[in-house]
């Protein structure tokens, strides 16, 4: 089945961390002589990276699975990822598997592909997580045509209540800061403008590495890097979110004044229930302390609705909570329990309706709060990264606080930072002109 010009689908859900290691590990199977393929076309593997933080997320893992089965009987299927990592019993069930990897040792899935096409028998190499694991690099990191996600940690020890990511991923692993540097060289001279810096949990980079490494570390190695014009971080809990840092990104406006702060709820008692180390004060004092630094930072944010024991009071305070911070962007979440989390064997779980309703309200506020971010820059003049293709006809690109950016032009323009003078607003999006 194998012989000749080989043919590799991919399918990816999840989080840009899972589409970083997609990528990667798309070049591996180059590297061995496959052809990339789109996962609708008949191939002889067909590769799952699976999420697994919702129970959607897993059932969608499944469809895909079942789809490749239909589509190429007898070819290759190699399921990967956080599902088969937390939930190894519940992949072996499909018959269509051929290859399970959980979160490590996907640098071998080409290894483990063939093996199991040469003996004809099922692959299984979920692997345990522990503390002796060390950060696995992988070839390549995902990229769009102008900006280049690279990941610089993984793992997490937090254990929100709700959450499955800590089982999925193990515990905290950093890349190498002198690898980190090496790779952001290598995407600069590709010709990327901007690296957003990713992780599992990107706050706690370099905790395992010892001697005051942090992000500031990363940030002061990747300051003289030729042709590379923005650093962006990707998430970080609140209080991670320092004072050095602040002033960091201050200082040097190649670091994008973008901060993506999960506040997941607004109220105190959900907040004690999830296991979130901070409070609704806490949270809007911090709120205040980055604006004084950084007056045109864009703020987004992670909110989960319909915790177990939310009340409308609860969910009031979190609307409160949202319109005191002034987020730039929401993104909301309805609750989802997941088997192993202290949160889905809770009391008080919420009607599925309630949740969508107040999912549906949170949006809308969302809506709002992006109208009004957007409204301030109406006449004003933003630094704005110009993608390398088009958007309904025009070019497009975001600012350096995250704001999605319209314009037209010629071709010749992607991939140059310019400045756009705002000269519309809608809540998705701003229009400009060249200024």
């Amino acid at each position: 089945m194998l012989a000749g010009k080989k043919r590799v689908a991919f399918a990816t859900l999840g989080c840009k961390v899972n589409q970083s290691e997609t990528e990667a590990m798309k070049d591996l199977f180059r590297e061995r002589g496959y052809q990339i393929v789109d996962f609708d076309e008949e191939a002889d593997v067909y590769v799952v990276n699976t999420c697994t933080v919702t129970h959607l997320a897993d059932r969608k893992s499944r469809q895909l699975v079942r789809r490749a089965g239909r589509r190429a009987p007898g070819a290759i299927i190699a399921v990967v990822g956080c599902w088969p990592q937390t939930a190894p019993r519940a992949v072996e069930e499909l018959p269509e598997v051929s290859v399970i990897i959980g979160t490590r040792d996907r640098s071998r899935i080409v290894e483990y592909v063939e093996e199991a096409a040469r003996r004809q028998e099922r692959i299984n190499r979920v692997g345990v997580l522990d503390e002796r694991m060390d950060f696995e690099e992988l070839p390549l990191d995902y990229s769009t045509r102008t900006r280049a996600y690279l990941k610089i940690e993984d793992g997490c020890d937090r254990f929100c209540t709700y959450c499955i990511i800590p089982y999925a991923r193990g515990p905290v692993r950093s890349r190498a800061p002198e690898r980190v540097r090496a790779a952001a060289e290598r995407l600069a001279a590709e010709g990327y403008r901007e690296i957003v810096l990713t992780g599992i949990h990107l706050g706690l980079y370099g905790r395992d590495l010892g001697h005051g490494v942090d992000l500031i570390t990363v940030l002061k190695l990747l300051e003289d890097i030729p042709g590379l014009e923005r650093v962006r971080l990707s998430s970080l809990d609140p209080h991670e979110v320092t004072p050095d840092l602040l002033a960091y990104m201050a200082e040097h406006a190649r670091v994008c004044p973008h901060l993506h702060i999960p506040v997941q709820s607004g109220s105190n008692a959900v907040l004690k229930r999830m296991g979130r180390p901070y409070t609704r004060e806490e949270y809007l004092k911090l709120v205040e302390k980055i604006r004084r630094v950084l007056p045109d930072v864009g703020l987004t944010t992670d909110i989960i609705v319909g915790f177990p024991g939310e009340t409308e009071a609860d969910f009031q305070a979190t609307l409160d909570l949202a319109q005191q911070a002034g987020f730039s962007r929401l993104h909301v979440f309805s609750y989802s329990p997941r088997q192993g989390t202290p949160a889905a064997a809770m009391p008080d779980q919420v009607d599925a309706r309630i949740k969508d309703e107040r999912s549906r309200r949170l949006i809308a506020l969302g809506k709002e709060l992006a109208l009004k971010f957007h409204g301030r820059y109406l006449g004003r003049t933003l630094e704005v990264l110009v993608e390398e293709e088009r958007e309904g006809g025009d070019l497009a690109g975001y600012s350096g606080n995250y704001i999605r950016v319209r314009l037209s032009g010629p071709d010749a323009l992607m991939n140059r930072v310019l400045p756009v003078r705002i000269t519309a607003v809608t809540p998705d999006y701003v229009r400009g002109e060249l200024a």
